[in-house]
């Protein structure tokens, strides 16, 4: 089976077992900031299953764009030197949310493996965690799997968690003996050994419990399932291939790089990793380009910097001297763009700058090799014979130089390198990058999971009206919720409906009043902490404010029409932008308050005098022009 085929009949597979079929999210997280990357299938479910967000299906399946590269989940060092490892993948996914449990995955997944996939089930293996009698028995008396395939596996290999605190629960991994040729050769070989030769193709998480800050499991009341099958790895099953890059996810990019570099593959080990490392690397930066990120100095850019510029490191090893990635994008297109249309449309974009970021990249290697030969010829003075393993950090974190690079080189000079120096100073990096992204988990906190429960989401008037009367459900105060307010209390209310605007997509929440019976309050803010619950919060300015209340709703009529106008004129920007310095610009952020905007795009430099008085001048000209507004209420997929 083609990679295409493969993808196609897990989807349908679950397709005809009632799961909706839920396209990928983005590869850069939308409301989630403790990850830099879509790292796996259930992150864009990760607010239903905290039960933040409910949805109008229970079951999904999907194929998710994955990146693990920088922050916690990082493989990058290992990519191009093993079998399975890479830095972009696509995870085959289903998911229940309080729907089927552990027999019916487990069912599922068995008859996907051995009647649609048809691997020989005598070839599967399955851990279970230890504790998990249920799933072992389910294993036993449901599938045919002899007992003695079934392994029992420790809290390390099969408990999962989302966090410290929250869902969790055992696993079941999936895995194949593709025999001894695979293998580390050890007669202890087993399940759960580092060796390819029993491959995990299948991971099934059971959901089953909530851990809390004391470290306490009870059990959830609608426990889920998370499963996640790597497509790279299924696909060198099925077509019997031992290294995912001999599949055809792969064959059509490694053969445009062997006939670019006029090395062929699998003719020596060393170029071999090269190639590899360039047909993996290419694959990541397609995608993260064509959803607008841009190479940087930080964050989500400094990582897919490092991607291009390994890659580009790689092909000097390949004696390939000027930009060349730029010409491997049609290859990734061609592999994977029916999938993915995105990487089509933002073809010329990526290909530009990945050539701007090489030409940059040989500038800035250029520069490490002075500094270098300035360290070398300063080492000779002092008469010392090993360069400084900070040093040697130092150049690869400025310049992106690579050790082995500075291996060659101080070899040449007759001295040595300090790699146990350089090691531990590029552990304390990683270190400081996990720690800069273990930021404040925004999941709402559990009084409003539950009014969510209880109540469901806000009807909102806003679009059509910026009034409207409403009932008071509920009054959370300090926290907790509570009956009545008096004058001079500040909390946060919930409606039944309401005209007022909860902050999201960088546009501020609305503010304005809300009245009743000898009450009235001042609604100072408005925003949605969780699914489409809007949270009102008010001061009483006088009488008292009770749940059940009927009040009437007023939104601040010219503060909103002012966050309109900004609104409308960010995409007047952004149109302008495009228009002049090119379509290539996307837009990454943005602030729209009644009283200014910001708004955050893309680009290869900053905008020059000119360019900005340009773009200026054709704002305001359309805003002079004073066209009629129209607005059009759409769903998303319209």
């Amino acid at each position: 089976m083609t990679a295409a085929e493969i993808r196609k009949a897990f989807l349908d597979f679950f397709r005809s077992k009632d799961h909706k079929l839920v396209s990928s999210s983005s590869l850069i997280p939308g409301d989630d900031p403790t990850l830099l990357f879509t790292n796996a299938g259930m992150v864009q479910f990760k607010s239903v299953f905290t039960g933040d967000e409910t949805r109008a299906y229970t079951r999904a399946v999907s194929c998710q764009k994955c990146m693990r590269a920088g922050g916690k989940h990082n493989d990058i060092e290992n990519v191009g030197h093993t079998a399975r490892h890479h830095t972009f993948f696509e995870m085959l996914g289903n998911f229940s949310f309080g729907d089927y449990f552990k027999k019916d995955a487990i069912l599922f997944a068995w008859e996907l493996l051995t009647r649609v996939y048809n691997l020989p089930e005598e070839k599967l293996w399955v851990s279970v965690y230890e504790q998990d009698d249920e799933a072992l028995k389910i294993w036993k008396d449901n599938t045919g799997m002899s007992a003695d395939r079934i392994v029992r596996l420790g809290k390390k290999e099969n408990f999962w968690q989302m966090g410290e605190t929250g869902p969790c629960g055992p696993c079941s991994e999936i895995l194949i003996d593709r025999g001894t040729e695979a293998g580390c050769g050890r007669k202890e070989c087993a399940v759960g050994c580092d060796c390819d030769r029993y491959l995990e193709i299948w991971n099934l998480v059971f959901m089953q419990y909530f851990r809390d800050h004391d470290g306490n499991l009870t059990q959830l009341p609608k426990p889920s399932i998370d499963t996640g099958m790597g497509l790279e790895r299924i696909a060198a099953v099925l077509q019997g291939k031992l290294n995912n890059f001999d599949t055809d996810l792969f064959s059509g990019i490694i053969s445009a790089i062997s006939s670019e570099t006029g090395i062929e593959y699998k003719k020596s080990p060393e170029t071999d990793i090269s190639i590899r490392v360039i047909a993996d690397h290419i694959r990541a930066a397609t995608f993260l380009l064509s959803e607008g990120l841009t190479p940087s100095n930080e964050g989500r850019g400094y990582v897919l910097r490092r991607v291009i510029r390994r890659a580009s490191r790689h092909a000097r090893l390949l004696r390939v001297e000027d930009p060349v990635l730029f010409k491997f994008v049609d290859s990734v297109i061609d592999t994977l763009g029916d999938t993915y249309p995105g990487i089509i449309n933002e073809k010329e974009r990526t290909r530009k700058i990945l050539r701007i970021e090489e030409e940059r990249f040989t500038k800035t290697l250029n520069q490490g090799i002075n500094r270098l030969d300035s360290i070398i010829e300063n080492m000779k003075k002092s008469g010392s014979d090993t360069i400084n393993g900070e040093e040697l950090f130092r150049l690869y974190d400025t310049f992106g130089f690579p050790l082995d690079l500075a291996r060659d080189i101080a070899n040449d000079s007759g001295l040595k390198i300090d790699e146990a120096g350089f090691s531990l100073a590029m552990e304390n990096q990683k270190k400081k990058a996990r720690a800069s992204w273990v930021v404040e988990d925004i999941r709402s906190p559990g009084i409003y999971r539950e009014l969510i429960d209880k109540y469901g989401p806000t009807e909102f008037l806003g679009y059509e009206s910026i009034s409207g009367r409403s009932t008071i459900l509920a009054i959370v105060k300090n926290g907790k919720e509570t009956g009545k307010i008096s004058e001079g209390d500040e909390a946060e209310i919930i409606l039944d409906r309401s005209p007022f605007y909860g902050e999201s997509g960088g546009q501020a929440g609305d503010t304005g009043t809300i009245t009743g019976d000898n009450m009235k309050s001042i609604v100072t803010d408005t925003r949605k902490p969780a699914g489409n619950i809007h949270l009102h919060k008010v001061k009483v300015i006088s009488g008292d404010l009770q749940k059940g209340d009927e009040v009437l709703c007023e939104v601040d009529k010219d503060r909103r029409f002012a966050i309109m106008r900004n609104h409308t004129a960010t995409h007047l920007l952004h149109a302008s932008l495009r228009s002049i310095i090119g379509e290539h610009v996307k837009q990454s952020g943005s602030l729209v308050s009644d009283d200014k905007f910001r708004f955050d795009f893309t680009h290869f430099h900053a905008l020059d005098g000119d360019e900005i008085e340009e773009i200026e001048k054709m704002v305001n000209d359309v805003i002079l022009e004073n066209r009629k507004v129209f607005t059009e209420i759409k769903t998303i997929d319209e």
